[in-house]
């Protein structure tokens, strides 16, 4: 489809921009992690993808290794000082402009799962979800870009997560999949950078 194509074309023009842009910032975030909690910098995790193929998803490691939720609740004990900052400004995802570089990935669509969670969803969700690449951002993550504040605010965090999140992120999902265009790719991307801003 022409749509797709231009999509993806975008996608290899702006994460390639955004990697030589922002290297320095990507250099001293890398700096940072090493300075505070050692390493590694980065932290990979299999991600369900586009068509229910499985790939390796990278973020700055923002967390320290150890037993815990499969969910992360604001105020985790896991979390890193400088890992909280990244987290709040969303800088740890700045790896994963190489996952859409590389084409697994996209600027904006359905955030990329864990098997385990992804298998929670609805079984008459699951293609739909998949049949497009999954995304930095979409519908959902600008619903819940306070979620682990939420979380944190829950009595059990990770039933709070299945039982009510994933349900209305499942939503925000298909309603992306049924509306995508170009244009609503760039209006969620333009409210993506507001919120950062506003936060």
């Amino acid at each position: 489809m022409r749509g797709d194509l231009t999509k993806r074309l975008f996608d290899i023009a702006a994460s390639f921009a955004g990697i030589v842009v922002l290297s320095p910032v990507m250099a001293a975030i890398a700096v940072a992690v090493l300075i505070d909690s050692g390493p590694p910098v980065f932290f990979s995790q299999v991600r369900i993808g586009r068509g229910g193929v499985p790939f390796r998803m990278h973020k700055f490691r923002s967390m320290r290794p150890g037993p815990g939720l499969q969910v992360t609740a604001g105020g985790d004990p896991r979390i890193t000082r400088v890992g909280a900052f990244l987290r709040h400004y969303k800088l740890d995802e700045l790896p994963q402009l190489w996952d859409i570089l590389r084409g697994k990935m996209s600027l904006v669509g359905p955030r990329p799962e864990v098997p385990a969670m992804f298998a929670r969803y609805p079984a008459e969700s699951r293609e739909k979800v998949v049949s497009v690449r999954p995304g930095i951002t979409d519908l959902a993550t600008l619903e819940y870009r306070h979620e682990e504040e939420i979380l944190a605010r829950a009595e059990d965090p990770e039933r709070t997560y299945i039982e009510e999140i994933v349900p209305r992120k499942v939503a925000l999902y298909l309603e992306y999949v049924d509306r995508r265009s170009f244009r609503l790719d760039l209006a969620i991307i333009r409210r993506t950078i507001k919120a950062l801003y506003s936060d």
